[in-house]
């Protein structure tokens, strides 16, 4: 599982594409070998930790939304969830602007 606070301009894969991520950002995920993303099966809790935390958004696998029915009203509020579905769409959705 990848899980990365991004809470100011970090160097990373971002760097390749000369573009900062978001501050107060969280990505979950994971990858197998063959490039796919697993699934995770504790969205509620990540959410929740990451709120804690101080994320403002969370980007997690698109297979994970179904879980996030049994999320708080108060924490749907608080933190912006936003789906990809490979590491490539997640990489884009993590760039700032």
């Amino acid at each position: 599982m990848i899980a990365i606070l991004a809470r100011t301009s970090s160097p990373s894969s971002s760097a390749l594409v000369e573009r900062s991520l978001e501050g107060g950002l969280v990505i979950v995920g994971g990858l197998n070998l063959g490039g796919s993303v697993e699934p995770i099966y504790n969205a509620v809790s990540i959410i929740e930790l990451a709120a804690d935390k101080g994320a403002q958004k969370v980007l997690m696998p698109v297979s994970a939304r179904k879980q996030l029915f049994d999320l708080a009203d108060d924490l749907a509020t608080k933190v912006a969830v936003v789906y990809y579905a490979d590491a490539k769409d997640a990489l884009l959705k993590a760039l700032s602007e």
